[in-house]
């Protein structure tokens, strides 16, 4: 827990300075509300805004699960065929450099207003930085340690099983929690470009009705939702990899 206090006390001198600059310069409700205003809609808002974190939660995690299961299943292909790996990691690369919000306009027109197109857009951005991070784990091997499995005479399933993939996850992990609080990015852009609920709905609305204070509170819950994510990938990988445990690990 004490490691926690510096950033609490850097968090409780930005809003006490955000207070006091909004209030001595009397800047407009409009451009820049109060930090005690926004928590308060906040608590106002709750009962309503469950739904909507409700919607995109699931948007998120779906779509996270989806991308890391593709790009570490991927990743194990291009590791085990170069050929692969020369044909397809181009297109990844290529994939990665298209602007999501580009791609979200043109799923919604696909496949409609509903969840799926948002899990789709939380997939793909959620997948390149696995498929990277895996490839380069599986890869980073000791050579020793690969002598021996082929001393010992093991085979490719053997050494993917209990050598590649257990070198991989400190980088698969951290490929993980760059990825979770993406998702949440991609499910909010997603909204975005077509909903009728959800965390993106909800901070669009607002800005149509010019209502800062709640498009604060929106952000706010969307920031939340990806903390949420990213400190459960932490704790899941403190408890998956001890080995790898050390006092600088982030939980």
């Amino acid at each position: 827990m004490k490691k926690f206090l510096p950033a609490l006390f850097f968090l409780l001198v930005i809003l006490i300075c955000w207070e006091a600059i909004v209030s001595v310069f009397q800047i407009p409700v409009y451009l820049l509300p109060k930090p005690s205003m926004i928590l308060g809609s906040l608590k106002e808002s709750l009962p309503m805004l469950g739904s909507h974190f409700f919607i995109t939660c699931i948007e998120a995690a779906v779509g996270f699960i989806l991308g890391a299961l593709f790009g570490i299943f991927l990743a194990a292909l291009f590791v085990h065929s170069r050929t692969l790996e020369l044909s397809l990691y181009p297109y990844a690369i290529a994939l990665k450099t298209v602007p999501i919000v580009a791609i979200a306009p043109l799923l919604i027109v696909w496949f409609g207003n509903g969840i799926f197109p948002k899990i789709i857009i939380a997939a793909i951005i959620s997948f390149f930085p696995i498929v990277v991070n895996t490839v380069k784990g599986m890869k980073s091997i000791d050579n020793e340690a690969l002598d021996l499995f082929d001393s010992l005479s093991a085979n490719s399933w053997q050494i993917f099983i209990k050598l590649r993939i257990p070198t991989s996850l400190p980088y698969i992990f951290s490929a993980l929690k760059i990825s979770c609080t993406l998702s949440v990015i991609g499910a909010i852009v997603g909204e975005f470009s077509g909903a009728d609920k959800g965390l993106g709905y909800f901070i669009l609305i607002s800005s149509y009705r010019v209502q800062t204070v709640d498009m604060f509170v929106g952000i706010l819950m969307s920031s939340i939702l990806g903390i949420c994510f990213f400190y459960l990938i932490a704790v899941i990988e403190y408890f998956s990899i001890p080995w790898a445990k050390t006092k600088n690990m982030t939980i």
